[in-house]
C-alpha cells in the first residue's frame, strides 16, 4: 500500500523525525498536535479553552491539506497533563466535531513536548460517498 506523507505551512511544522500526516489507502493518520501557532511557532497564550481550540484548528489544517474535514475522524485521542480540564476540552470539542461523535480517549500524562498542557492526534477515514 502506497503512504502518502501530508503536509502544510496551515499547521506547525514536526518537531521531530514524524510527517503531519499519512494517507494510507483512504485512512489518514493525523501526528499528535500541541497548541503550537504555525506562524510563531511558539505555545499560545490563554486558558484551556483557548489552547484546545488551537490544537484542533491545527488538526484541521491538516486535514484540509488532505482534502478532508474533521467531520470524517473516526478516532481522537487526548492528551492532557492536568485531568481538572476535562470538562473544559470537551465543551471546546463540541466546536469542531458533531453527532455521531469519533471514538475517544482522553489520557492523563505526566508532560507533553514544549511543555504543552494538551495534545491530540486523530485518525480519519475518507469518505466513500
Amino acid at each position: 500500500m502506497t503512504r502518502i506523507a501530508i503536509q502544510t505551512s496551515a499547521a506547525p511544522a514536526a518537531i521531530g523525525p514524524y510527517s503531519q500526516a499519512i494517507r494510507a489507502g483512504d485512512t489518514l493518520y493525523l501526528s499528535g498536535q500541541i497548541p503550537l501557532d504555525p506562524e510563531t511557532g511558539e505555545l499560545v497564550a490563554g486558558d484551556m479553552a483557548t489552547q484546545a481550540r488551537r490544537v484542533f484548528d491545527n488538526l484541521r489544517a491538516v486535514a484540509g491539506s488532505a482534502g478532508t474535514d474533521l467531520d470524517q475522524v473516526v478516532r481522537l485521542s487526548i492528551y492532557l497533563t492536568d485531568l481538572t480540564h476535562f470538562a473544559e476540552v470537551n465543551a471546546v470539542m463540541q466546536e469542531y466535531f458533531h453527532e455521531p461523535y469519533p471514538a475517544r480517549a482522553t489520557i492523563g500524562v505526566a508532560a507533553l513536548p514544549r511543555g504543552a498542557a494538551i495534545e491530540a492526534d486523530a485518525i480519519l477515514v475518507f469518505d466513500q460517498r
